[in-house]
Parts: C-alpha cells; sequence; structure tokens
C-alpha cells in the first residue's frame, strides 16, 4: 500500500477507528426531513465525526472549502425512490472529478442477489480499477433497497466478502443482530456499521453500535440517527465516545442525557 492510499485511510479512520457522518439520501430520495439545509443541519456536529459522506452536487453547493474533515464522495446513482428498482445504478462521476474535488474516498452501492448484481459490481470493481490508480480509497456500500429482510448474517457476510474480493478497501454494511462477528471475521478488509432505519429509542442506537463494535466492526456510517434525533449534538457526541474512548453503551448514553440536562437549564 502506497503513502497516499494509507495517508488518505489514516485521516478516515484515526487510530483505527471512524464516524462517518452520510448526507447523501437526497441522491435517491429527494429532500429529506433534518437535511433541507445540509450544512446547517451538520455544522454544529462537525466536532464529534471524522469524515463526511456526501455527493459531488452537495459537496460543492453547500459545504464551505474551509471545511476541514476528509471527504468520502457518493458515486454511483441514478434511481429514484420514484422508480422501478433502486438497484440499477450506474457510477456517476468521473476519476477526474473525483480528483478535482480533493477527497479522502469514494463510495459506490452494490447490490447483491438483484437484479442488477453484475452491473452494481462491475461498477465496484472499474472504479477499484481507476482509484488505485491514484491512492483513492473505495469504500463498498451493501445495499438493500427497499429489500431489509436482507439483512441477515449469511446475506450480509456474502456481500461483505466479494465487495473486499474485488477490491474495496472498506465496507459499509448493517449490523445485524445474531452472528454479526461472522460478518465481520469473513472481510478482510474494515467493516463500518450502517444505520438503517431509525431506531425507537437513543439506548437502542447505542446499544447496536457498541455491540458491532465489540464483534469487530471498525465505526459507524450514521445519519439519521443523529440529525434526525431531537438532540443530534448530545446524541453525536455519545456515538464518539463509543467509537473512540471505548464507553460502552450505557455510559454513552449518561453522555448524552447529561449533555441534554445542560441544553435544557
Amino acid at each position: 500500500m502506497d503513502w497516499g492510499m494509507k495517508n488518505r485511510l489514516n485521516q478516515l479512520m484515526p487510530n483505527g477507528h471512524c464516524f462517518f457522518m452520510p448526507i447523501d439520501h437526497g441522491y435517491f430520495q429527494g429532500p429529506t426531513t433534518g437535511l433541507e439545509q445540509p450544512w446547517e443541519t451538520i455544522r454544529p456536529l462537525v466536532a464529534h465525526f471524522d469524515a463526511l459522506f456526501c455527493t459531488r452536487g452537495m459537496l460543492r453547493s453547500v459545504i464551505p472549502p474551509t471545511f476541514g474533515k476528509p471527504v468520502i464522495l457518493r458515486v454511483s446513482g441514478g434511481t429514484s425512490m420514484a422508480g422501478k428498482d433502486l438497484a440499477n445504478e450506474v457510477v456517476t462521476t468521473s476519476i477526474e472529478e473525483i480528483i478535482r474535488l480533493n477527497v479522502a474516498a469514494v463510495g459506490v452501492s452494490i447490490f447483491v442477489g438483484s437484479d442488477y448484481e453484475k452491473q452494481t459490481l462491475s461498477n465496484l470493481s472499474k472504479l477499484v480499477n481507476e482509484c488505485e490508480n491514484y491512492g483513492i480509497p473505495v469504500m463498498a456500500v451493501t445495499a438493500v433497497g427497499r429489500e431489509m429482510e436482507k439483512r441477515d448474517a449469511r446475506y450480509l457476510g456474502l456481500s461483505c466478502r466479494i465487495a473486499a474480493e474485488l477490491g474495496a478497501r472498506v465496507v459499509k454494511t448493517y449490523w445485524c443482530e445474531k452472528d454479526f462477528d461472522k460478518v465481520v471475521r469473513g472481510c478482510p478488509v474494515p467493516v463500518v456499521m450502517a444505520g438503517g432505519p431509525k431506531c425507537e429509542t437513543d439506548l437502542e442506537v447505542l446499544e447496536f453500535v457498541w455491540d458491532g463494535m465489540q464483534k469487530g466492526a471498525v465505526g459507524i456510517n450514521l445519519g439519521r440517527n443523529v440529525w434526525q434525533n431531537p438532540n443530534p449534538l448530545p446524541m453525536a457526541a455519545a456515538l464518539n465516545a463509543i467509537i473512540h474512548h471505548n464507553a460502552t453503551a450505557q455510559e454513552a448514553h449518561e453522555v448524552l442525557c447529561e449533555q441534554v440536562r445542560r441544553n435544557t437549564q
């Protein structure tokens, strides 16, 4: 691994752990609750996350060039919630554009088991071929579209291993309650947990994040469970405590509650 690749991965995962903040939801679902003004939403949270995951449109239009955190650029798309199949994606961004935007990594979705499996795996492979020439890591996102029932260890393990075999440097996948450790063990590159649907309670979010970290994940890529939370800053601080300070779920919940109390005094 050359210096440039090592440097970018170190930016993304200081001390080997990471808290990625995704605001790329609009690329397939349009205006999203909490992201009507993306920069205003995430600006108070910047101190607590390590990297921003967004599209080139949002990067150019709302993120100030003085922004000091690394950026992971969403480079797959071409479908929407109004269409027939979210899996029918293409690569939307050229390698020249990726370099021009000075990003630390790129992210592309793969839809294993879908009608577009070969197409999306080909998207990943071609992107790896191009980005490796410039020392830019590719993060594969093991997407499931609307089919949430696919989020079990057998499917996730299959998707993560294939992504790593095709050259992804990092894999973003869903946490699952049973056998998540097997998913991580079967993937020879770092695994980052996605947030998925909004959880019912703050403690539930913190518990699944803590559990996933104990089972080998290196961090999280959580958006809606943070910026759609009634108390986004305390939630971001609590998650950071688990990721970077080895807090338990209960300890992190105490951090959250204490910050909420301070904010309401």
